[in-house]
């Protein structure tokens, strides 16, 4: 059985960098460094980070007065930020800059006037964060319904942001229903997409093409690893999300002459390679990877955490 492995796969140049951050954060300060919200969305990460000494709370009022503070991967609101300024917790902030680029295109389209739309999943942390970001008006919109339900006049001037884990595909049918229904919309270019979510659905569409099934490695709460499943749907191809090896069910493989296998951009490598063991304690495999686009985007650390 073939078994074909996407590129990209796995961990993006955000999700590096905040998993860096708490591990020279645990070798500065030493531990426990305490992290608001999972750092990125895989147990197997903070399981491991946890064993290091981290220490994962949803509320600031967990940490202890003067401990090291980390804000996860996925942005928080400005009044977490301010909570913490106020205790005087030393943080430092594990942001993608990406989702902080969104945090910072959504202040410039409200100090211009405008009415500010969130493209996004209701509830998700970097849609949390984004939208307790913005000092105007925002909407949260998820479909191209919700964007008829708006309660907004149709001369209202609009600019649009979206959650970094939704790729051009993802978003273009609702941009599309914005500017067909209003008569002044703005956004930013989609240059400005996460180029990690673009790049790993774009590897699962070209999976598609050759293999029988499809495997994504990612937690069942990450939203770019479930999109990773989907599209792989909907291409037509029997798709599955497995956390790790131990969910992978043979009935799944039995008359497969190839799997496609990837992961989400919080899903370490060390994963995938645990899931082609247990492929092949069941078959016999030829592993291959295909071609893809290569990444080399580096994000700069915090200062303080930078040596000299």
């Amino acid at each position: 059985m073939k078994v074909i492995l996407a590129m990209p796969r796995g961990f993006c140049a955000g999700v590096i960098r905040a998993i860096e951050i708490v591990e020279l954060a645990l070798e500065r300060y030493g531990a426990p460094v305490y992290v608001r919200h999972e750092i990125v969305h895989n147990r197997h990460v903070v399981e491991s980070l946890e064993a290091k000494g981290a220490r994962f709370v949803e509320n600031l009022d967990d940490i202890p007065p003067g401990a090291i503070t980390i804000f996860s991967a996925h942005g928080v609101a400005q009044v977490v930020e301010d909570e913490a300024r106020g205790r005087g917790l030393p943080v430092l902030d594990a942001t993608c800059p990406l989702v902080a680029k969104v945090h910072n295109q959504g202040r410039r389209y409200a100090a211009q006037g405008r009415v500010v739309i969130l493209i996004g999943h209701a509830g998700h942390p970097e849609v949390v964060g984004t939208m307790g970001r913005m000092s105007g008006e925002v909407h949260l919109v998820q479909t191209v319904a919700d964007v008829a339900a708006l309660p907004l006049a149709l001369d209202t001037p609009l600019a649009y942001v979206t959650q970094t884990t939704l790729s051009i595909d993802d978003t273009r049918a609702i941009i599309v229903a914005l500017e067909r229904r209003f008569s002044n919309v703005t956004g930013p270019d989609t240059r400005d997409i996460c180029y990690a979510t673009q790049n790993r659905q774009w590897a699962v569409r070209e999976l598609a093409k050759s293999a029988d099934v499809i495997l994504v490695v990612g937690s069942s709460n990450s939203s770019n690893s479930n999109r990773l499943r989907e599209i792989g749907e909907e291409c037509g191809i029997p798709s599955y999300l497995i956390a790790d090896e131990s969910k992978l069910d043979r009935e799944w493989i039995r008359n497969a002459r190839s799997v496609g296998l990837t992961a989400g951009a919080s899903a370490p490598e060390v994963l995938i390679e645990r899931v082609i063991d247990r492929l092949a304690e069941w078959r016999d495999i030829d592993v291959s990877t295909l071609a893809g686009r290569e990444e080399r985007i580096q994000f700069r650390l915090p200062a303080e955490l930078v040596e000299g």
